[in-house]
């Protein structure tokens, strides 16, 4: 297998051809670097030369290291990994020391180790596409950059304007790329490009790195300056506030940096290594490249798509103009989707129109559209209180209050006015879809579409499959969804579905631990240290107790009318006080938070006195409980089939739920936990703190078996 070849043109300029075959792009595996080092043997070897051109044949430069490898990384296989890490490093420093003009030219996305391959090239040209990104991405999925990456990008900006771009992995589009000096020079067309390289290899026959000049001095000065003192002393911190302290890639990659700055290239790049292969080995870079890599690519690949042929969907109803109802028609009409957006009354439309209207603003004033993009957006959302408008719509969602009454009258209502093929679908986040499609005439083009808050920020949507809902349907639903730019999962139905049983598992533990005395503070204080994003009672107040309570009602009236009762949970009874104390959430200006018309919000004092704040409760015990009590649900759901593979759960929970990154999800974490260990701590835990964190049969099963949870056909 040849990954890359050498070719010599009629101008004396040899070409570095990237072209791994048989796959779509480019990967720096073994092979890569046997084939890379082949042809700088024949480089250094042959005649004089004009200069070197580096491209690719793929759409891409180059993807960047073989994950597959990475995520394998033990103590069995570290050597090799290593090898190719010193393989890579030794082949970038050669092309860097032909001292012959070095042209990377980037028609495609140039990431991670393709990118560092582009930094050890004396010149860089890139595609003006503002589809293409380039940068160092590594330490988002637990790495930092090995083949040289974190020394050239300090040499080549300093450490001030380095350290951004290396510890948070910014990818950047052409024109920002060449703002921040990361590429020297934008091309129109690929041909344009081309002809920029040879002319840069014609004016500068002899060329070498900056950091090969005699002279050279590391831009803003060496870490042990004066000026940088303030910027190296609370860079840990900063660091810290960002990452929860969950994620040792970002602290490795500042500590790389800073150590080899003040080194040669050469040993900067052992100094990478030693940063390298711990977090390779760690289960935090195993977790990410699993889910958010693998899992996550077979979902955007349409994996977890249902097998049918389906109509696209070309124009969308609304059912309800209030928060999600407006984010819906934003979802739809900013990606060129018309939009009728119903509400009670025109006024009400109109307001729900407003939002919208926001959004486009705060774009067209930061550059990022024009105003007649954002006219053109405007335009296609029709505000309304008239159902006949609807008529032309092949997709009315409803997105109403979770009232089973209400959700069944402005649905019928809808299909009364539109067409017989038309799909129908609920963004309820609680009741069952099968139980919702009884109010429509023909239950198989019904399901739910369960939209996140705020839905212009949130990249989820939970498709539900009622127990009538036809394939066709679901493939209409799932292509609207890619379609809009959100990540889609597939799940059966069940009340709550996946996510929002999860969440009240979250927020009920966040109760639990009030209920026991725990100083509120030290519950959210656990949450922001396990790596999620809101604390339990601060998300309550957001999404408001009175919904809560809506939801437990409906819930108990439906069991009961089944002939069942809703099990007790010791959250119930602070959610029943605040309720009598009337303090509802953010929205109506207290909950367990106050909220003062000048400063930030603050933990309301009154809660020491109505729950108690006495009982000292081990941080670990805490930040445990709210994991893993979610965690635990996920496996009950999944053991009910409304889940129906682990990529979903892990995903759904990271993107639709805040479940922390670096765990890899609710289900990666069990693994990245280890399964004995979690059965053993989960089992402690329901010996402390009560049944719900039982661990169940099939993973008391799967542990004994020495079974970890994935999918087979998602590689992870």
């Amino acid at each position: 297998m040849t990954t890359v070849r050498l070719e010599t043109d009629e101008n004396r300029i040899a070409h570095l051809i990237l072209d791994r075959p048989n796959a779509s792009s480019n990967v720096m595996d073994p092979a890569f670097g046997e084939d890379l080092a082949g042809c700088l043997d024949a480089l250094e070897a042959g005649p004089d030369l004009a200069g070197v051109i580096v491209r690719s044949e793929k759409k891409s430069f180059m993807a960047g290291g073989d994950l597959d490898l990475l995520r394998r990384v033990d103590d069995d296989n570290a050597a090799t990994v290593l090898g190719l890490l010193n393989s890579l490093k030794r082949s970038f420093r050669r092309l860097e020391l032909l001292h012959k003009p070095v042209v990377a030219c980037l028609t495609g996305t140039a990431l991670g180790g393709g990118f560092e391959l582009a930094l050890a090239c004396t010149h860089r040209i890139v595609l003006d596409d503002p589809r293409i990104r380039v940068g160092l991405p590594e330490v988002t999925l637990g790495l930092l950059p090995g083949a040289g990456g974190v020394s050239r990008m300090v040499r080549l900006l300093g450490l001030e304007a380095a350290m951004p771009l290396l510890t948070e992995g910014k990818q950047l589009a052409p024109d920002a790329a060449e703002q921040q000096g990361l590429v020297h020079e934008r091309a129109a067309t690929t041909e344009a490009l081309y002809e920029q390289a040879k002319a840069y290899i014609r004016a500068n026959p002899e060329v070498c790195a900056p950091w090969d000049r005699k002279g050279f001095k590391l831009p803003g000065g060496l870490p042990n300056q004066p000026r940088l003192a303030p910027l190296l002393s609370v860079a840990p911190a900063m660091i810290k506030q960002k990452t929860h302290g969950c994620y040792p890639a970002p602290v490795a990659v500042l500590a790389a940096a800073v150590e080899g700055a003040s080194l040669d290239i050469e040993a900067a790049g052992r100094i990478e290594n030693r940063y390298f292969m711990p977090l390779a080995k760690g289960p935090v870079a195993k977790s990410l490249i699993s889910t958010l890599f693998f899992q996550k690519n077979a979902i955007d690949g349409g994996w977890n798509r249902p097998t049918a042929e389906a109509e696209p969907i070309r124009r969308v109803g609304v059912l309800g103009a209030g928060m999600m109802g407006a984010g819906i028609a934003w979802a739809c009409a900013s990606k060129g989707i018309p939009v009728v957006l119903l509400d009670v009354s025109r006024e009400k439309a109109e307001h729900g129109k407003a939002h919208s209207e926001k959004l486009v603003a705060r774009r067209v004033g930061q550059g990022r559209w024009t105003e007649a993009q954002g006219n053109d957006v405007l335009d296609s959302i029709k505000p309304t209180s008239d159902y006949t408008d609807l008529k032309d719509c092949d997709l009315v969602i409803e997105a109403v209050f979770e009232d089973r009454s209400l959700k069944a009258e402005v649905t019928r209502a809808a299909e009364a006015a539109i067409g017989t093929e038309s799909l129908i679908a609920s963004n309820t986040s609680t009741l069952p879809i099968t139980s919702l499609a009884t109010a429509v005439s023909d239950p198989a083009r019904f399901v739910g579409l369960h939209f996140f808050s705020p839905v212009e920020k949130m990249p989820l949507v939970e498709i539900i499959r009622g127990e009538h809902s036809s394939d066709v349907s679901l493939a209409r639903a799932y292509d609207l969804v890619k379609r809009i730019g959100k990540t889609p999962i597939v799940v059966d139905d069940g009340r709550g579905f996946f996510t929002s049983r999860v969440f009240s598992t979250y927020t009920y533990e966040g109760l639990a631990m009030l209920a026991e005395g725990v100083p509120a503070a030290e519950i959210e204080n656990a949450a922001w240290l396990a790596g999620l994003p809101v604390g339990p009672l601060a998300v309550m107040d957001e999404v408001s107790l009175g919904l809560l309570e809506h939801v437990r009602a409906q819930t108990r009236a439906d069991l009961e009318a089944a002939g069942q009762t809703a099990p007790e949970h010791p959250g119930d009874a602070v959610l029943d006080r605040m309720l009598a104390l009337k303090r509802l959430g953010r929205a109506k200006g207290a909950g367990f938070y106050d909220y003062p018309a000048e400063g930030p919000k603050r933990l309301w004092p009154g809660l020491a006195q109505e729950f108690g704040a006495s009982v000292t409760a081990p941080l670990q015990d805490l930040k445990d409980r709210l994991l893993a009590v979610q965690a635990l649900e996920s496996v009950r759901i999944l053991d009910e089939s409304v889940l129906n593979s682990v990529a979903e759960a892990n995903i759904g929970s990271i993107f639709g739920l805040g479940f922390p990154a670096w765990t890899g999800g609710v289900l990666q974490y069990i693994n990245q936990y280890g399964l004995d260990a979690f059965v053993e701590r989960a089992t402690d835990l329901a010996r402390r703190y009560g049944d719900r964190f039982q661990p169940p049969a099939s993973l008391v099963e799967r542990a004994r078996n020495h079974q970890t949870y994935q999918d087979k056909d998602t590689r992870a």
